[in-house]
């Protein structure tokens, strides 16, 4: 297993990684497949806008997370950042693989920036990214009824945040 940053210009597969996973939990993500297909690569290679990835021996993508400080251009929302895209391949789930990619974003935003907050959105039904989340301190705030609605089926969206300077 080997954490890499990943880029646009060295993607490892990323877009066909996602959109496996969009397509085989598509009750999970905000997103559809079709969404992703016209939709860039999400970050930008900052410190403050990154995707992580986790290869195998093979190297091959086993998980993904990015990253994205709120408020690019808005000055009041700068303390803020947003985690989001966190998808582990069923095949390696167990592995701890989750857990290390969530723990490399909080380390590498307390690191390189001056960002005091990370928020997130998670799909109100999915009960083990939840728990996930709550291992490193993430806690709800709110949860949006029907926010997403997918072939006729109404999801709930709970919001979660972790403050870093506590």
């Amino acid at each position: 297993m080997k954490l890499i940053e990943l880029t646009e210009n060295e993607p490892f597969n990323y877009k066909s990684f996602f959109t496996t996973g969009l397509h085989n939990h598509r009750d999970c993500f905000r997103i559809s497949p079709a969404d992703e297909t016209r939709e860039p690569f999400p970050t930008h290679a900052t410190p403050d806008s990154f995707t992580l990835g986790i290869l195998t021996e093979n190297q091959e993508l086993a998980g993904v997370v990015s990253f994205q400080r709120e408020g690019q251009a808005r000055e009041k929302m700068r303390h803020k950042g947003l985690l989001f895209r966190m998808y582990v391949a069923a095949e390696h789930s167990g592995r701890g693989y989750g857990s290390q990619l969530v723990a490399a974003v909080i380390r590498r935003v307390r690191e390189q920036t001056d960002i005091e907050q990370i928020n997130l959105t998670v799909v109100a039904t999915n009960a083990n990214a939840k728990r996930q989340y709550q291992k490193f301190g993430f806690q709800s705030f709110g949860v949006e009824r029907n926010a997403l609605k997918d072939n006729g089926i109404y999801y709930d969206e709970e919001q979660m945040v972790l403050f870093l300077n506590q």
